[in-house]
């Protein structure tokens, strides 16, 4: 703009009022949906829901473990409920989020701070009695990623990495450990959703009550407010802020 470059995080320019698009960008909602909700299909929410549901395709009565309860994490524990799973452990540093967990299906929660003389994977391992079925990664670290491949059910057990971590970052796993443990791990970018075909589903279990996408929004702001909206997400006040310009 006037010779200077315009900046925009993952080549989404979310706060424009006008954008030219690739038509395989665009996807057609039912207009009966709020724009406060559908926002919310754009990326987190969708995200989460399509990491259990397409990515790792959780089974009913299958037990599910979740490595970091921000919006990612609990969106994850949103689809493995709607999947049907039978129990859905949170782990999280903040013991706070335990309480609000419960709302998105999360029934067992490890304060992972709490876990000192014993790893937080041996701790699942204890409580499944054996590994959890699937396993997801939704903060952004490698050892988080070894943690959550450690408690991954052996023989068949998926563990799925969400977060996003440093550029480079490396995991360590032994080729003995992969080929003999018989578990898989996967990376599920955007939740592995096709947009054209599962966003619109999306939009209509929303429509039909079974995906609950109003308790992901915590407060809502007007565009003039947006630092406001960045202040309670930093300081922990805030699950999601629905932005109006």
């Amino acid at each position: 703009m006037n010779g200077e470059t315009i900046h925009h995080f993952m080549f989404v320019s979310s706060f424009t009022e006008y954008t030219v698009v690739h038509r395989a960008n665009v996807i057609k909602l039912d207009p009966a949906i709020p724009p406060s909700r559908a926002c919310l299909l754009v990326c987190g929410v969708s995200t989460g829901v399509g990491a259990a549901w397409r990515s790792a395709s959780v089974e009913r009565g299958s037990t599910v473990a979740i490595f970091g309860l921000g919006s990612i994490g609990l969106a994850v524990a949103e689809g493995a409920r709607l999947c049907g799973a039978a129990r859905i452990i949170g782990i999280d540093v903040n013991p706070d989020k335990f309480a609000l967990s419960k709302k998105f299906g999360v029934t067992d929660f490890i304060d992972s701070t709490s876990c000192i003389e014993k790893s937080v994977s041996q701790t699942i391992n204890e409580m499944t009695d054996g590994e959890a079925d699937y396993c997801f990664e939704c903060v952004g670290r490698a050892s988080l990623v070894e943690e959550a491949y450690a408690c991954c059910r052996k023989g068949w057990g998926k563990t799925i990495v969400v977060g996003v971590d440093r550029p480079g970052t490396l995991l360590k796993f032994t080729s003995t450990e992969v080929l003999h443990s018989g578990k898989c791990i996967m990376g599920s970018l955007f939740g592995g959703l096709k947009p054209k075909s599962d966003i619109p589903i999306l939009v209509k279990k929303y429509m039909d009550k079974e995906l609950e996408l109003d308790k992901f929004v915590t407060h809502e702001v007007g565009f003039e407010d947006i630092n406001k909206a960045f202040d309670l997400l930093h300081q922990g006040k805030s699950l999601r802020c629905v932005i109006w310009m």
